[in-house]
């Protein structure tokens, strides 16, 4: 497509620089004829004076100026004096007329006698000067039109995306709806039985998890409904649930400027971007290190950060974490950020970033949620 603008516009510029050319020596030569008109008509030959007046008057589109040597104005042609702008007279409108005039042609001279001559400046028709216009407004058409048609692809590509999203999103939840039931139901089993009452809480845990991961896979492509959250509690509730299933090695730590932050969420999903950061920052720590949950509550917007101490991410890599696909574990499909991202900014209208990291120091995440 684009191959096909550029030579599109290669070939229009160059038949319309070849119409130009041809146009300017008929112009030149149009002038010329008028030249030769001008000195019949002075030297008063009576076979010649009409014929000579009446190719003068035929010009009704090249610019004239008859001067003297000296390039007083005598007459003029086809220049428009309805309008003089900010100069006081018409004399000094035409003298800087004149001046264009002679940046575009070399005046026409004309022998009036062998002591007495004369000259005419002369400009381009408005038919010629559009022409020369032609190109550039060509191009800028062609370049509109590639704009469009990009646009009309990436959003294309995008719509496109987000029905795999959603069409994924929505199957998964549908699939894991029949193991959940069973495994309801088996631990309904068990509590009749003489099974350890712990085991039978962490697993009633985990499926209750597991029913909050259907629920948040089947809102994936609907309108969240957004409700006032007290942000420290989510936060707590999934610290506690993720700090029992890490390493002992990894000390998670919550600091915020105020005891309580209201902020509005879809509770579900925000929770699903949280749990998402912080596992993909346990995979970066490999068993060991620090996570840290920063909140700063402030007039307009409400600042999370989420930093660890792992490897980090290189900076050929920061602008490409939140692009579906774009994985550098050797497993997962690349889509954990690139929901999050989606959660964030068109469900949430905030925004989240790489705010900094460094490689084999950790990196930190921040979200954005205006008020």
């Amino acid at each position: 497509m684009v191959l096909v603008a550029v030579a599109i516009a290669i070939v229009s510029m160059f038949f319309a620089n070849r119409l130009t050319k041809k146009l300017a020596i008929e112009e030149k030569k149009k002038v010329e004829l008028i030249q030769q008109a001008l000195e019949l008509v002075a030297k008063e030959t009576e076979n010649f004076s009409i014929l000579a007046a009446t190719v003068i008057n035929s010009n009704t589109t090249i610019p004239l100026i008859l001067t003297d040597a000296k390039e007083n104005v005598i007459t003029y042609n086809n220049i428009d004096t309805t309008s003089i702008g900010n100069y006081k007279n018409i004399d000094l409108y035409l003298q800087s007329v004149l001046i264009d005039l002679k940046r575009m042609h070399s005046p026409v001279e004309l022998k009036i006698s062998d002591t007495e001559r004369q000259f005419v400046f002369y400009g381009e028709s408005e038919l010629l000067t559009q022409l020369r216009y032609f190109p550039f407004v060509l191009l800028l058409i062609l370049f509109l039109f590639l704009l469009l048609v990009v646009f009309f692809i990436s959003t294309s590509n995008r719509q496109v995306q987000d029905r795999v999203w959603v069409g994924m999103s929505k199957e998964t939840a549908h699939q894991l709806g029949t193991p959940l039931t069973s495994l309801v139901a088996w631990i309904e089993y068990l509590k009749e039985t003489e099974v350890e009452k712990s085991a039978l809480t962490e697993m009633q845990k985990d499926v209750e998890r597991l029913k909050l991961i259907a629920d948040r896979f089947s809102k994936i492509g609907s309108i969240p409904q957004l409700e006032e959250e007290h942000l420290l509690e989510h936060l707590n509730s999934i610290v506690s649930y993720m700090e029992k299933r890490a390493s002992k090695n990894v000390k998670f730590s919550i600091h915020s400027n105020k005891d309580d932050v209201l902020v509005v969420i879809s509770g579900p999903l925000f929770d699903w971007v949280i749990e998402n950061l912080i596992r993909n920052a346990l995979d970066a720590m490999d068993g060991k290190g620090e996570i840290r949950l920063d909140i700063k509550d402030e007039i307009t917007q409400t600042i999370i950060d989420v930093t660890d101490t792992g490897k980090g991410i290189s900076s050929n890599n920061i602008k490409r974490v939140f692009k579906p696909g774009f994985s550098t574990k050797k497993r997962g499909w690349g889509l954990g950020l690139s929901l999050a991202k989606r959660i964030v900014s068109e469900y949430h209208y905030g925004d989240i970033f790489v705010k900094k990291s460094e490689l084999g120091k950790g990196t930190t995440f921040r979200i954005v949620l205006k008020r």
